[in-house]
């Protein structure tokens, strides 16, 4: 794990919510679904989701190079009874040179 730094004007963040419990729901939140459904093999309906997306964040560390820079997303869901998490990453991967962090034992993902 290691943290983003935007405080040098380098990157953003934003999210989207969805409250899907009476509505009609949206093609992200039908994506969504589909790959609980997938992953899991078993029946989902979102009620509630989350995107929230890093786009372009620098690694904290005044020495790491701005241009490396890396675009994910977190996406929250829940159907009321279960919760689910969807971490994605741009191509490529996590594009931070983990060799310049001040930490090297670096993971992707969450616990």
């Amino acid at each position: 794990w290691d943290n983003a730094d935007f405080s040098r004007g380098v990157g953003t963040t934003f999210y989207q919510e969805f409250s899907t419990l009476n509505t009609a729901k949206p093609p992200f939140v039908r994506d969504v679904e589909a790959k609980v459904r997938q992953y899991l093999r078993s029946s989902y309906s979102a009620v509630w989701t989350l995107k929230i997306t890093w786009e372009k964040a620098p690694a904290y560390a005044p020495r790491t190079d701005t241009r490396k820079t890396i675009t994910y997303q977190a996406v929250l869901t829940t159907d009321g009874f279960r919760s689910y998490i969807l971490m994605l990453y741009q191509d490529g991967g996590m594009q931070w040179d983990y060799n310049r962090l001040p930490s090297t034992n670096v993971l992707i993902g969450y616990t």
